[in-house]
């Protein structure tokens, strides 16, 4: 993919553009949360260079601006994903901070949930197609005024917002096999936690159609993963990815550690299971149980966007 007029053998600021599979990017043409998305480029070469100010930049707008709440897309996050793979295998990318290539992977897990549409996809995509003209003169007219005319125009009744929105998530939808490609070799890292932000991402990426032929190969590789963790903060993320991917999770519901058992318990596939619903109502009784059960740790990066309360609601909705 290129970005701007480079070519596949040229770079945008200090990230090689290997990819060259899709259209130029026109980033003025994109939006974010924070307005037209032609920061964006200039935002994550910063992560690769030595001023501290405009690396903590950086990282915030790849994190506040590129990304909607609750796991949804901005017609710049899809491109945004694919820099964020090249970051990800960068050398670049914080030589003495290991933990900057798995929040690349974390980054990568949000993009997967963005995508997984279900069988939404095929809907959406015939909506797009129907609209196209209206949706670029929205989208054109929507980058091209001030922070007062954008909300003027989010407003104007057309509905053609929310397809924007629903393109970008589409876009993050087809880019998801090509993201699933440039996590999967992080699965062996020598660094436990390196494979634990990739099985994380593994478990939102492969949720796409195109990948359903590889889930018993990625499910008996994430078991042995599972088997062998030495953490019970990394096993609790490992076990909510093999959920994701229909796998089953039922022997980590005698979990010594309740934070373990709660992620077995919460694979979608235990909907219906008496056990997993006693599980999960043990926790219930203490509010803050689930939490605590990860000691000074931030639960599993899966679930730290919702409230154990927010959890068993939406089991319950499903």
């Amino acid at each position: 993919m290129s970005l701007g007029n480079a070519s596949p053998s040229r770079c945008y600021g200090t990230i090689p553009v290997v990819d060259d599979r899709t259209h130029d990017v026109d980033w003025s043409g994109l939006f974010h949360a924070s307005g037209p998305a032609g920061d964006t480029p200039r935002h994550l070469a910063a992560l690769l260079g030595d001023d501290a100010e405009a690396f903590v930049d950086g990282y915030s707008h790849l994190w506040s601006a590129t990304l909607r709440r609750e796991g949804k897309a901005w017609p710049a996050t899809a491109p945004t994903a694919l820099l964020v793979a090249e970051l990800l295998d960068n050398p670049l990318l914080g030589p003495d901070d290991p933990s900057l290539p798995d929040a690349m992977l974390a980054y990568l897990y949000e993009v997967g949930v963005a995508a997984d549409l279900g069988d939404r996809a095929a809907e959406i995509r015939a909506r797009v197609k129907d609209r196209a003209p209206e949706l670029r003169a929205w989208t054109a007219e929507y980058v091209s005024t001030d922070a007062d005319g954008r909300a003027r125009i989010w407003r104007d009744g057309t509905g053609l917002g929310e397809l924007v929105l629903d393109q970008a998530a589409l876009a993050c939808f087809d880019l998801v096999p090509a993201l699933l490609r440039r996590t999967l070799p992080h699965l062996a890292s020598d660094r436990a936690r390196r494979r634990t932000c990739a099985a994380a991402a593994v478990g939102s990426l492969a949720r796409h159609p195109a990948a359903s032929a590889q889930h018993p190969e990625l499910l008996k590789q994430l078991t042995s993963m599972a088997q062998a963790a030495d953490s019970s903060h990394d096993l609790a993320t490992i076990v909510i990815a093999i959920g994701h991917l229909d796998g089953d999770t039922h022997p980590w519901l005698a979990d010594p550690h309740a934070g373990v058992r709660a992620c077995a318990a919460l694979a979608p596939d235990l909907a219906d299971d008496d056990a997993a619903d006693q599980v999960l109502m043990e926790l219930a009784r203490s509010p803050q149980a689930f939490g605590k059960s990860f000691g000074d740790l931030a639960p599993p990066l899966q679930l730290q966007s919702k409230s154990y309360q927010d959890l068993l609601t939406g089991r319950r909705a499903s």
